[in-house]
């Protein structure tokens, strides 16, 4: 995101002489992260036509490595105060890294909630149609035909269920944030490398972690979803120190417009994208490693890393982006933003329910118009209600009545003795 270079070097920023307060909110960070929430819910309810608006349709990227690269511009502007070595000097690394693991320990949390939920959702809805694809759909067959081994896999986060996968992922690159946060402190473009060869070497050796009972590994895989998480992060924590990690460039925004474009040719131009992908064939044949040459979301292929980092530094670089997020018609999706991990759960559950009725109603027309619309204003009115109670918990006290008799006993009493 733009912000305005002090001049100093990252590693000078790291000792503690770089400005630490806080600065303004930046309203795109909600704004983009709301748009990602509520197209995740959209795509979550497969077959609705309000798909055709999400960001999947702009090239390969979708919903999700936005959600990602946000989270990680999120994760930099929020906990790297506390890693800044002055301040770790004086408080000490644990109060830095607390912050960072509770999240994930919550994180976890509701993982484990939203999969007891999902299988509550999907087993009412077999017990009310007595259909039995209820039982086999998004992963569930382990559950009912081999259960023993699934509640083992369950907890241990390798038996995930289909759209209730993404946190588990997102949970382990918030434990191992704060090793990347001292790292990008300082030495920021060696935690860019050491990423990006992580995320090759992640395609070349098939890296990942296991699955159980079922063979494979998860579908976001954290070894190569870390690089958009890392590129997100140095984008935070370069930004809390007041300068740019992806400088502003006019090089690289034509060179973003130029990929934009050509990810939309390569889409949409009739045969260009099949000749494109018989190239790609063409190169691993010949050993380019498997996450350059292919679409594959579980290895974040290059297409779609490449996609996402294009669009986001794309917008990042239009003043107009930053003056629509902050207007009155943006609001809903700053309020949505805001509230990102009960607006995730909740959009999870609704999604599944509307999955759950458009399986057991697929002759009705209507469903997949409306379920959806009401679902996103559900997503709204529960942001809203968190940020409502959440300034009614916050608000200052009233100031109770003054006695004048206590207070002039009080003024007339001599000061207490300061403690050491």
């Amino acid at each position: 995101m733009p912000q305005p270079s002090t001049g100093l070097s990252p590693a000078a920023r790291s000792l503690g002489s770089a400005p630490t307060a806080k600065p303004a909110r930046d309203p795109r960070i909600d704004v983009f992260r709301g748009l990602a929430l509520v197209m995740i819910f959209i795509n979550h309810v497969p077959g609705n036509p309000y798909e055709a608006l999400t960001i999947r349709n702009l090239g390969f990227a979708d919903a999700a490595e936005a959600f990602f690269l946000m989270s990680g511009i999120a994760a930099g502007l929020a906990y790297t105060p506390r890693f800044i070595e002055k301040d770790r000097l004086r408080h000490g690394l644990w109060r830095a890294v607390a912050p960072l693991w509770k999240r994930a320990w919550s994180l976890y949390l509701v993982q484990i909630m939203l999969s007891a939920v999902t299988l509550g959702i999907f087993a009412a809805a077999f017990q009310i149609t007595t259909e039995a694809e209820f039982l086999t759909k998004i992963n569930m067959r382990q559950v009912f035909q081999n259960p023993t081994q699934s509640v083992i896999g369950i907890p241990l986060l390798t038996h995930q269920f289909g759209y209730v996968n993404i946190l588990p992922a997102y949970s382990v690159l918030l434990v191992c944030a704060p090793v990347a946060i001292m790292l990008g402190l300082r030495w920021p473009r060696l935690l860019l490398a050491l990423s990006l060869t992580l995320w090759l070497l992640t395609g070349v050796f098939r890296l990942n972690l296991p699955n159980y009972p079922n063979p494979g590994g998860w579908f976001f895989n954290p070894f190569a979803w870390q690089a958009i998480f890392v590129c997100g992060l140095l984008v935070g924590l370069s930004q809390r120190q007041g300068y740019r990690f992806f400088p502003a460039s006019k090089a690289l925004f034509w060179l973003s417009v130029a990929v934009l474009l050509g990810v939309l040719a390569w889409r949409y131009v009739p045969g260009l994208g099949k000749f494109l992908n018989l190239q790609m064939h063409h190169l691993r044949e010949a050993g380019v490693p498997f996450n350059i040459t292919s679409h594959d979301k579980t290895y974040l292929s290059a297409p779609r890393f490449i996609h996402i980092l294009a669009l986001g530094y794309f917008l990042s670089q239009l003043p107009s982006v930053t003056r629509l997020s902050g207007h009155q018609m943006a609001s809903p999706f700053r309020l949505i933003g805001r509230h990102g991990l009960l607006i995730f759960a909740s959009g999870t559950v609704l999604a599944l329910v509307c999955q759950a009725v458009m399986m057991a109603r697929p002759e009705a027309a209507w469903v997949p118009w409306v379920l959806p619309a009401v679902g996103t204003a559900a997503l709204y009115g529960i942001a809203w209600t968190a940020e409502t109670s959440r300034r009614v918990l916050t608000a200052p006290a009233a100031p109770a009545e003054r006695n004048p008799v206590q207070d002039s006993a009080r003024f007339a009493a001599p000061a207490a003795e300061p403690r050491p």
